[in-house]
């Protein structure tokens, strides 16, 4: 868990301060003096120079530690995989009896899967890289009472820091001064609006980061205002700091998909290796062979068992994939995360950016008289500032200019606000804070105009008063307008004895997730040139508006496929729990929202968590140490997760997900390069297709493995039964080799061109722990096996007791083993019968087949290729004709099988 609190100590504190444990510093709570005492700084001259530069020389740059992996050792990881291992030995006991050509076929196999994995990982973000990145800036510090601007790096613990609107906070600091400061730190908390920030201490003994309004953490930006501070953490001991730590301890995990391949793989290895050890012992007993010559038949019958082909095939499956997303603005980053979304069962979500716009617009608005609705998106689809809307009164249009309260609280919205409306790009967009940005569209809609402000005074929003004024002419009149805080704004209006009434009000706005601010005026003499914050009262309040960060619409629809997928959506946030429910019942993110916060979080053990987490469906006021504890609790409970954010603070819990997914545009750089795959466009519908397209993808890889393992099986029975009846070899083992490699460049790349079969997003996300295979697919793999190996025997021995060389029995055993390639390869394409509308409906399959035969016909023909693979030139019937019939056998007995299975057992056995 993040210490949310954590500080680094000066050189002077003692050993038992280290071990702190989370709040227990609790800064929000010190003063000044105790402030300046425990930093040993001046609050008004900072730190001498000596002073700094011996706490730098001491504690070390602000700057990140970042370990980097060598690329040699990368590459070197590839080779950690137990059907790799095998091969390698065969290889070696292949090159040592000096069989090279069986020993460099092998290897190049190997090297190949190892070069497409380390590409891969190359190109692979590295999230603490960018977050040492953002920390790099310069900022003014007071140091001997001096105003210098140093480089962020050099700043010590006790540093006394100006902070201005634009600046970077370069680290963590407790305010001591505060003008009117805003921080925008929503990439830490996931909190939408800027923070208002003061300078007094605070009574609470516990505070969520989000609400330590006297404090500015490093990575979070100035929006307005000014302020000093001082440093109380540096590089790692910031909060940011703990972020990276968090991310550099979770452990990358194997996805769903490569578990099952790896146990599927291990399970398989072991298999084949009893199976040679007793084959082995075996033919030592019964003597058919000569030592050497029984050796080489062992190891032919494991290179042509072995799936060798199945780490690249899947690689090519999911390459695919890959490129299938990228089309659907979906940037991939690691080819398994393609699969692993069409086995979640939970995606996580933030809300900000993500399931709302970030783009805050006024829908209500409430007068002494009635209550009216605001139409409209107020931002368009490009995310410029869109006019369309009206205003309406139980559902119908209404003139704002009838009603005298609305008319003055449009007008004190546009002469209020400071943000500005300007056309660039094709496009009208703000400039200035997102609450006055609402404001302006307001009275934009209403009055179709930018508002003319002959402004005389104003005063800054200040926390102290909570609401901002502003004295200007208005229609021949001079009027002092005040907005800000509903409760501070009703107490100085002539409203301020019907609290219950605007208390019902209010408590409905918040209901619905708004944000409400207060508007109220107040004519004055003409004299009157200033504004006096102190003597402000007796306003006449013109109403209330409720500000909403709206909700996508895409994001509505794509929550509910996903539910209709059998896959729960989740919201982490930053934000306030009655802002966040009423955003997931807008989206109708569940058919029962429950909301938990953060310090409810904190309040359960991890055994708690894991009892509860299912139970919510809403975490409110989550930190990133929040964030990564229930992806933790929820992974505990045998699920499948998908975390989906756009800020730093989601990083840890983007890295400790089954798959993480980022936001491209607004999006952190460091959410995106801790996560698996990016939405380019911040759509968060994408998750549907990308969830489509990787249930589609586990179908392809499922439907090659059933291919690959009963075929490659198929060449290992040839020479386990030959040995067990003491037959000759009907292939030889360049011909096995050959089988596994013109199926490698081929055939076995057939299902990567299948589309999606209907249904797909209809059913529920895979049972992960069930593993790739069913029992019925199992069964399959061993009578197809006997089958094909069976055909090729019985054929390959009648050719021979009739008198014909064992030349062409060969060359006519090693086309029986291709043809039922071919054929079983149409009756795995789908699920329906071979013979139906969806039969050329791959049509790659068939290219990739006459390529196959091309290749035969090349063996079988070309002398330089006799020569080496042991064939011979066979007429039609031999050579052709009874392989195709060979492969019909195989075809019409696999149809019976698919038939009784989707007819009669599907339902009972079949894991989906």
């Amino acid at each position: 868990m993040i210490d949310e609190n954590a500080h680094r100590l000066t050189d002077t504190e003692d050993a038992e301060q280290d071990q702190m444990p989370p709040d227990a510093a609790k800064l929000w709570q010190l003063d000044e003096a105790t402030l300046a005492a425990k930093y040993k700084t001046d609050p008004e001259n900072g730190l001498s120079l000596d002073e700094a530069a011996n706490r730098l020389y001491l504690n070390g740059r602000n700057e990140m530690e970042i370990k980097r992996q060598s690329r040699l050792l990368q590459f070197i990881k590839q080779f950690n995989n137990s059907i790799i291992y095998i091969l390698a030995a065969a290889a070696v006991m292949t090159f040592f009896m000096q069989r090279y050509s069986d020993s460099i076929v092998i290897g190049l196999v190997i090297i190949a899967n190892a070069i497409i994995g380390y590409v891969q990982e190359r190109q692979a973000g590295n999230a603490l890289e960018r977050i040492r990145e953002m920390l790099i800036s310069k900022n003014f510090v007071i140091r001997d009472g001096q105003k210098l601007e140093v480089d962020a790096r050099d700043l010590v613990v006790g540093d006394l820091v100006n902070l201005e609107a634009g600046d970077a906070v370069p680290a963590d600091m407790r305010l001591i001064a505060a003008d009117n400061l805003n921080v925008q730190e929503s990439t830490l908390t996931g909190e939408t609006n800027p923070i208002e920030k003061i300078e007094e201490p605070l009574k609470d003994a516990q505070l969520a980061l989000a609400d330590r309004r006297n404090m500015v953490y490093a990575s979070t930006a100035v929006t307005s205002g000014s302020g000093y501070g001082v440093v109380t953490d540096t590089a790692g001991a910031t909060e940011i700091g703990h972020i990276q730590q968090s991310v550099g301890e979770v452990k990358e995990k194997p996805t769903p998909l490569m578990r099952n391949l790896n146990s599927l793989g291990f399970g398989l290895s072991i298999a084949i290796v009893v199976a040679a050890v007793l084959l082995f012992l075996l033919g030592m007993v019964m003597d058919t062979y000569s030592l050497p010559t029984l050796l080489i038949a062992v190891i032919t019958m494991v290179v042509g068992s072995m799936p060798e082909g199945l780490p690249a095939s899947t690689s090519v499956v999911l390459a695919m994939g890959t490129r299938q997303m990228t089309k659907k603005n979906v940037i991939v980053k690691s080819l398994p995360a393609v699969e692993t979304l069409g086995a979640v069962d939970i995606v996580n979500t933030d809300k900000t950016g993500t399931l709302t716009k970030n783009e805050m617009t006024v829908t209500k608005i409430v007068t002494p008289n009635h209550a009216f609705d605001v139409t409209g998106v107020g931002y368009d689809d490009n995310g410029g500032v869109n006019f369309d809307g009206a205003l309406t009164l139980n559902g119908q249009a209404y003139d704002w200019h009838q009603d005298n309260h609305l008319e003055w609280l449009v007008n004190i919205a546009g002469q209020t606000t400071d943000a500005q409306l300007h056309f660039e790009n094709g496009k009208w967009e703000l400039t200035g804070e997102p609450t006055d940005g609402a404001l302006t569209t307001l009275y934009r809609k209403m009055a179709g105009h930018d508002p003319e402000v002959a402004e005389i005074d104003s005063l800054p929003f200040d926390s102290a008063f909570r609401f901002s004024a502003r004295l200007a002419d208005l229609n021949g009149q001079r009027v002092l307008m005040v907005k800000g805080s509903p409760a501070t704004v009703l107490r100085l209006t002539d409203q301020a004895g019907d609290e219950h009434h605007w208390a019902t009000k209010m408590k409905t706005l918040t209901g619905d997730g708004l944000r409400i601010v207060a508007l109220a005026y107040q004519v004055v003499d003409s004299t009157v040139d200033t504004i006096d914050a102190k003597a402000i009262g007796g306003l006449t309040l013109a109403g209330m508006v409720g500000i909403i960060d709206p909700p996508r619409e895409e994001a509505a629809t794509a929550i509910q496929e996903l539910r209709q997928a059998g896959v729960q959506v989740k919201m982490i946030t930053g934000d306030h729990p009655d802002t966040a429910m009423a955003i997931a019942n807008k989206l109708n993110l569940a058919p029962t929202v429950k909301a938990i916060t953060g310090p409810e979080i904190d309040a359960l053990d991890d055994t708690q968590l894991q009892a509860q987490i299912d139970d919510y469906n809403v975490f409110a006021r989550a930190t990133p140490a929040n964030k990564l504890r229930i992806v933790r609790a929820q992974q505990a409970n045998d699920h499948v997760v998908s975390m989906t954010g756009d800020g730093v603070n989601d990083a840890p819990a983007l890295k400790q997900a089954d798959i993480g997914v980022a936001m491209g545009i607004k999006g952190t750089e460091v959410a995106k390069e801790s996560a698996d795959m990016v939405l380019a466009d911040d759509d968060f519908a994408d998750i549907v297709a990308a969830v489509r397209e990787g249930r589609h993808v586990f179908d392809n890889i499922r439907k090659t493995i059933r291919f690959l393992l009963p075929t490659s099986f198929a060449e290992g029975l040839v020479v386990i039964i030959s040995i067990l009846m003491g037959h000759d070899l009907p292939l030889y083992p360049t011909q096995l080799l050959w089988i596994n490699m013109v199926s490698a460049l081929t055939i076995q790349f057939a299902f990567i061109f299948e589309p999606p079969e209907a249904g797909i997003m209809s059913r529920g996300p895979r049972k992960v722990k069930d593993g790739l295979l069913s029992k019925l697919d199992s069964f399959e793999i061993v009578y197809v096996s006997l089958l094909i190996s069976g055909l090729g025997i019985f054929a390959y021995d009648y050719l021979t007791t009739i008198g014909l060389p064992n030349v062409v029995g060969s060359t006519m055993s090693l086309n029986i083993i291709i043809f039922g390639k071919i054929f079983y390869l149409f009756n795995l394409r789908n699920d329906y019968p071979v013979i139906s509308k969806y039969f050329f409906q791959n049509k790659m399959a068939f290219y990739i087949i006459g390529i196959l035969i091309l290749l035969q016909l090349g063996i079988i023909y070309l002398p330089f290729m006799q020569s080496i693979f042991h064939t011979t030139n066979v007429n039609f019937w031999y050579g052709w004709g009874i392989p195709i019939i060979a492969g019909i056998i195989v075809l019409v007995v696999t149809e019976i099988g698919k038939f009784i299975r989707f007819r009669f057992l599907k339902p009972a056995t079949v894991t989906e």
